[in-house]
C-alpha cells in the first residue's frame, strides 16, 4: 500500500523569531558597561534609519518609519497589487539587524552585532504574494488594526525592562542570563516584530496571541 507523502506544514505565522540561548558565561566587563558598548552600532542603526527615511522624502516622495518603508510598498499594493522584491528584502534585512542590536543591548548575547550576518538572531519573514494573499485595502488601515497589539505591549514592554534590570545584575553575579527572564525577553520582542511586520511592513497575517 503506497502512503502519500506528507506535506509539508506551514509556519504558523509569516514572521518567526527567535534568539539563541547562551548556555555559557558571558562577558561580565561588557554586559555591566554594554550601555556604553551598544553606542556605536546603535549610532550605525540611527543613522541608517534617519539617511532611509530623508532620502524617501526629499527624492521620491515616499515615507519611511524607522528606515522601514512603508509607503511605497502601501500604494503598490492599492494601485497596482504588486510589492517589489527589493523594497521587502530590505525592510527584512533591516529588520534582521535592529534585532541583532537590540539583543545585544537586552544582554541577550555578548557578541558584538554584525551589519549582515544573522548571528544568533534568527528572523525570518515569508514574502507575501500581493496579489493572491494580501487585500489591496487592509494596508491603509492596518496601522489602526494593530493600536490594541501595541497597548498590550506597552505592558508587556515595562515588565521586559525590569526583566532586563534582573538579568543584568544575575550576569554580573553568576555570568548567566536566567532563562526564564530569557525566554521572556525573547517573546515580547518576537511579538513587536509580528506586529510590526503586520502593520508596516505589509503581510496578510495578523498576530493573535503571546508570544
Amino acid at each position: 500500500m503506497n502512503s502519500t507523502p506528507e506535506q509539508p506544514t506551514a509556519p504558523a505565522y509569516a514572521l518567526t523569531f527567535d534568539v539563541e540561548y547562551p548556555d555559557r558565561p558571558l562577558n561580565r566587563l561588557t554586559s555591566a558597561l554594554r550601555i556604553f558598548t551598544v553606542i556605536p552600532i546603535a549610532i550605525l542603526l540611527a543613522t541608517l534609519g534617519t539617511i532611509t527615511a530623508s532620502s524617501s522624502a526629499d527624492y521620491t516622495g515616499f515615507a519611511a518609519t524607522g528606515g522601514i518603508l512603508v509607503l511605497p510598498p502601501l500604494l503598490m499594493i492599492v494601485f497596482r497589487q504588486k510589492y517589489p522584491r527589493w523594497w521587502f528584502d530590505f525592510n527584512r534585512e533591516l529588520l534582521r539587524f535592529s534585532n541583532r542590536v537590540y539583543a545585544y543591548a537586552a544582554l541577550l548575547n555578548d557578541k558584538y552585532p554584525s551589519t549582515d550576518e544573522q548571528q544568533y538572531v534568527k528572523l525570518e519573514l515569508e514574502y507575501p504574494d500581493a496579489k493572491e494573499g494580501l487585500n489591496r485595502w487592509l494596508p491603509l488601515i492596518k496601522w489602526l488594526l494593530a493600536i490594541p497589539h501595541y497597548v498590550v505591549l506597552l505592558f508587556l514592554c515595562l515588565g521586559a525592562m525590569f526583566a532586563l534590570i534582573a538579568a543584568w545584575f544575575a550576569i554580573l553575579f553568576t555570568g548567566r542570563y536566567p532563562r526564564g527572564l530569557f525566554d521572556y525577553v525573547v517573546a515580547v520582542m518576537r511579538w513587536s516584530n509580528r506586529v510590526a511586520a503586520y502593520a508596516f511592513v505589509t503581510i496578510c497575517q495578523q498576530p493573535r496571541r503571546f508570544p
